[in-house]
């Protein structure tokens, strides 16, 4: 089934071209402080994933690291609107009148679009709350809409399991079910903490762990794309 064979080739580029470039930008502002003309923005000695030490935006939005995020992140929005479609369609071919297919397309194009958004306001500083309050809007949208697409697909995969056994590795479309549920945990759980304003909540100090939380979770959620190139079985 050509779909399948799409669906196989663009999930691996979903999680490779984010990975890389917000990676490239950690360690481009870490450790390749001469390119940086604003010696203000450099960053030394952290790997945010443990410690926190800093924000996704935070590295990727000076310049020249917006170079490589930002061009990656529209590439990457790309890609997950050519994936959504063609996941639909794989759901059309195995139950035609499937409940959640509409459900998928829309979350799934609603979260690529805010990633769009995302990205081109990112670096653009306005010194107004209502501005700020947009920006945190669109980043939560991306979260809550990618995370709702993702779970709305694996609820359908399972509910025509025993029609894709001959398509599928069951154990990574499990995996995929536990990612999937992790992140919606760590969300509801999270998101309160994270859409605080500022960094102090009943005197403790939030920072650090808002930062941690965001690279990790942004780990989670493209992993998701890795375990759906191993899922699918190339169609011949």
């Amino acid at each position: 089934m050509e779909q399948i064979n799409k669906v196989k080739s663009i999930s691996i580029w979903i999680f490779i071209i984010p990975f890389v470039a917000v990676n490239a930008c950690l360690i481009l502002i870490t450790q390749f402080h001469e390119v940086f003309p604003n010696q203000e923005h450099i960053i030394h000695n952290t790997f945010p994933y443990f410690d926190g030490g800093t924000s996704i935006s935070r590295t990727a939005r000076p310049y020249p690291s917006w170079l490589i995020f930002k061009p990656a992140m529209f590439l990457t929005s790309y890609f997950l609107i050519k994936y959504w479609i063609y996941n639909k369609r794989i759901i059309e071919f195995f139950d035609q009148e499937h409940k959640y297919k509409t459900k998928i397309l829309f979350f799934g194009i609603a979260s690529a679009i805010a990633l769009t958004i995302h990205s081109i306001f990112l670096g653009i500083k306005f010194d107004n709350d209502l501005y700020k309050l947009f920006r945190r809007v669109i980043m939560l949208s991306f979260i809550v809409f990618e995370i709702i697409a993702q779970a709305y697909l694996v609820a359908s995969f399972y509910s025509f399991k025993n029609k894709l056994e001959k398509h599928i590795n069951s154990i990574f479309l499990q995996l995929k079910f536990f990612l999937v549920t992790t992140l919606i945990v760590v969300a509801i759980i999270s998101i309160p903490i994270i859409s605080l304003p500022g960094d102090n909540f009943l005197g403790i100090n939030l920072k650090f762990l808002k930062h941690a939380l965001e690279w990790d979770y942004f780990i989670g959620v493209i992993t998701f794309y890795l375990l759906t190139f191993f899922m699918w079985r190339r169609a011949n």
